[in-house]
């Protein structure tokens, strides 16, 4: 394995910086009350800049300003702030390439200072490279001090590896989800035969999310690395599809591009599985912009589609609310 190594002191600066940014704020910290509470289960600080061709960091990232103002905006009541895992060189990393969660995310102390200033309407995660030594005491410190999720879990690591175990454990040991980023060839190799750890670890409740998680709620779909976002009517009973339907700890993250994809590319079958897992799913953002509205925020389009495709009002309130209050318990 290639040896880890810490990032220059300028890197280290650049990611560390939020953690004391949030203490600037000097916006109200009371938002507008919404006529109803949403639940975003998924957002990142300073996310949305730009890396040069040598992975370091560069300016153009959302401010901690800007994300509370575009959290308000799309009418969230209370966010989880998903931190990114220490900035390293090695191959779960991809050499550097995922570090910031493959952004500029920031890490835990950076999510947990914003949800110390705003507490009414932040929570933060927890999160670590998983196959690095200090993983598991890293992310116990923060879930000690509040955290209410492990992730965003997104390396190049075996999904049943040892050290992406110790952390299922160590989830449900403190009563916590782990969220997962599943990318084919990239995040948390091998999706079609994690049921074995759904199995072996029941009392850990799994959060999927990303390209390879929503792509295989269609049966017909073939894991692609160059078709992350596949189109056209989606035949029910994929891989996704059976994981929710048949064990009580898989739940389903609607965020992202990926997600809103799954959507739009099949309503009627978006609104018959929202039916199904109900219970399951889900609402989160997890986009960039600074907009906060319409269809240039992924968040915003997301909650729109659930609004409006929904086949009840019961359903609509616990996709944007109720199964995140139950789960993370907030």
């Amino acid at each position: 394995m290639t040896a880890s190594r810490p990032f220059s002191r300028r890197e280290f600066l650049a990611t560390t910086a939020a953690a004391l940014a949030g203490s600037s704020l000097s916006f109200a910290a009371d938002a507008p009350a919404a006529s109803e509470p949403i639940i975003d289960i998924h957002q990142h600080t300073h996310y949305g800049g730009k890396r040069d061709k040598n992975w370091n960091y560069v300016s153009g990232a959302r401010t901690d300003e800007e994300l509370v103002a575009h959290q308000r905006k799309m009418g969230i009541t209370k966010t989880i702030l998903l931190p990114s895992g220490r900035p390293l060189i090695r191959p779960s990393t991809h050499e550097g390439r995922s570090n910031g969660l493959e952004s500029t995310c920031t890490a835990n102390d950076a999510c947990m200072a914003l949800a110390k200033q705003f507490p009414k309407e932040f929570v933060f995660g927890a999160n670590e490279v998983p196959d690095i030594a200090e993983a598991p005491s890293v992310i116990e410190k923060y879930l000690k001090m509040g955290a209410v999720v492990i992730a965003e879990q997104k390396f190049g690591v075996e999904c049943d590896s040892p050290e992406m175990q110790r952390l299922y454990q160590m989830a449900a040991d403190y009563n916590v989800p782990i969220l997962m980023h599943w990318q084919v060839g990239s995040y948390n190799y091998g999706f079609p035969h994690f049921y074995k750890m759904l199995e072996k670890y029941p009392k850990t409740n799994f959060l999927g999310h990303a390209q390879t998680f929503w792509a295989n709620i269609d049966k017909a779909n073939v894991d692609d690395p160059k078709n992350l976002y596949p189109k056209g009517k989606i035949t029910p009973g994929g891989i996704t599809d059976r994981y929710l339907s048949d064990y009580p700890n898989m739940y389903g993250d609607l965020s992202a591009g990926s997600c809103n994809n799954s959507i739009k590319r099949d309503p009627e079958h978006a609104r018959a599985f929202w039916d199904r897992h109900q219970d399951k799913l889900l609402f989160g953002s997890d986009c960039a912009d600074s907009v906060g509205v319409g269809e240039e925020c992924t968040g915003a389009s997301t909650i729109g589609l659930i609004r409006k495709l929904a086949s009840s009002k019961a359903i609509e309130r616990k996709l944007l609310y109720g199964n995140a209050k139950k789960l993370f318990r907030l």
